[in-house]
């Protein structure tokens, strides 16, 4: 990529610290490229039936009534940063507040179906041009995966209070669905559809009296809790300082310190023999070169007939493939190292590295759309608490901008969500 000028940050509706957010608080100068982004958007806009406001309300290209809106509130600075980092530059832009949108989870899913479409073939390779490598210190290896996860699940235990359920629970619930197949999903009944889904984990991984379990990313420990209290023997790994702490005070308080331990320990340390293992949306995590140590791992401390349950966020293998290289806004803000996996590739490895075999996976994609959405209007109505916890405004949309992109990606199909069975079935250890 040839050198950027920059100018220094001009005036801005959300005030930017620029020593904690330094690509959000500089614009880069890059008048071609971002000429080549405003013919881009304008292209988009059109093949999708997006309305794009200018400064004032006027529409960038007509659209049809009630299309997505994408409000420019600082035109020139959105296409010199979407000229000079593609889609890093368009989640930075949101943080400074070049652009908005009276419905961003609409605008979203309009831009996350068929993602691969909106560059026209002929352009792609103008992607080198700004396309940036996941940075080494980023990559989940034993000496990054702590600062990694720290990153994010030590951000303040208060903050995940404020909009998750009383289980304190941060992965796809399960609800009820109505007589459309369509998951039923409300506030009041958000705690027990949780507990749905760590209950049909548990039954897959066949969790009871005296099963010992190992688990795989702790939480805030409710899975911990549920399996200790069906009478399995508990050991959690977490390398959040913020989760062991809350989660081994949880398990002391419900009186299950027998049964459930909680450990700061990375995976590839863990020892012993364990009749099932299960692990929440921890492979996300796990990075793409490691993905044969951590199923080697499982398989190493699974005993003969134990098996393994996983829940795991997916995405289509060619996607997957076409994105493992690429240092996205995702991996840059809010959740470094990771990636997430195929059904196909989880497949593979298992296959190749281990005597385990993927043996039952079922989907449920809709449901962590609505998780998503429960999440998102909970943290939106608690704007103000979370300013009070010393969190900023360019954190704050951050956030909006992260659990938007998520739900939209489910409600595309884009991304999916299952539940996972690894086991042996007459394969030698």
């Amino acid at each position: 990529m040839t050198q950027q000028a920059f100018h220094p940050a001009r005036p801005r509706p959300v005030p930017v610290d620029p020593g904690r957010w330094p690509d959000v608080a500089r614009v880069p100068e890059v008048p071609l490229r971002a000429l080549a982004a405003e013919r881009l958007l304008r292209r988009v806009a059109r093949r999708r039936g997006l309305r794009v406001e200018l400064p004032g309300g006027r529409p960038l290209v007509t659209a049809p009534e009630g299309s997505p809106v994408l409000r420019l509130q600082r035109p020139e600075d959105f296409f010199h940063r979407v000229g000079a980092t593609g889609l890093i530059g368009f989640g930075e832009a949101y943080q400074a507040g070049d652009w908005d949108s009276p419905d961003l989870v609409a605008l979203l899913t309009e831009l996350a179906t068929a993602p691969e479409t909106l560059v026209p073939t002929g352009a792609q390779w103008l992607r080198r041009l700004y396309v940036q490598r996941l940075p080494e210190a980023e990559r989940p290896s034993a000496a990054n995966a702590r600062r990694n996860i720290s990153r994010h699940y030590d951000l303040s235990n208060e903050l995940f209070a404020l909009f998750l359920d009383p289980t304190m629970t941060y992965s796809s619930a399960v609800f009820p669905t109505g007589a459309d197949g369509r998951p039923e999903a409300g506030w009041g009944s958000f705690a027990e559809a949780q507990h749905r889904k760590i209950d049909q984990l548990l039954d897959l991984a066949k969790v009871g009296p005296g099963t010992r379990l190992l688990e795989i990313g702790t939480g805030w420990g409710e899975l911990a809790l549920r399996a200790a209290a069906r009478g399995a023997r508990v050991v959690s790994l977490t390398l959040s300082e913020e989760q062991l702490a809350l989660a081994r005070r949880r398990i002391a308080d419900a009186g299950q310190e027998g049964r459930a331990e909680v450990r700061l320990c990375d995976y590839r340390a863990v020892e012993g023999e364990y009749d099932a293992v299960v692990s929440v949306e921890m492979i996300e995590a796990v990075g793409r070169p490691f993905w044969p140590v951590y199923f080697s791992t499982v398989d190493r401390v699974l005993a003969p007939g134990g098996r393994a349950a996983l829940q795991a966020i997916t995405m289509p293998h060619d996607r997957m493939l076409a994105s493992s290289e690429t240092y996205t806004w995702i991996l840059k803000y809010i959740f470094p190292g990771g990636l997430i996996p195929s059904v196909r590739a989880i497949a593979q490895t298992a296959d190749r590295y281990t005597g385990l075999r993927l043996t039952s996976c079922r989907p449920y994609g809709p449901h962590y759309a609505e998780t998503l959405r429960l999440w998102r209007e909970r943290f939106a109505e608690r704007d103000a608490e979370v300013a009070e916890l010393g969190f900023d405004q360019v954190f704050r949309r951050m956030w909006e901008l992260y659990l938007a992109y998520s739900e939209a990606g489910f409600r595309t199909g884009y991304l999916d969500v299952q539940q996972l069975l690894l086991t042996r079935e007459g394969h030698a250890r």
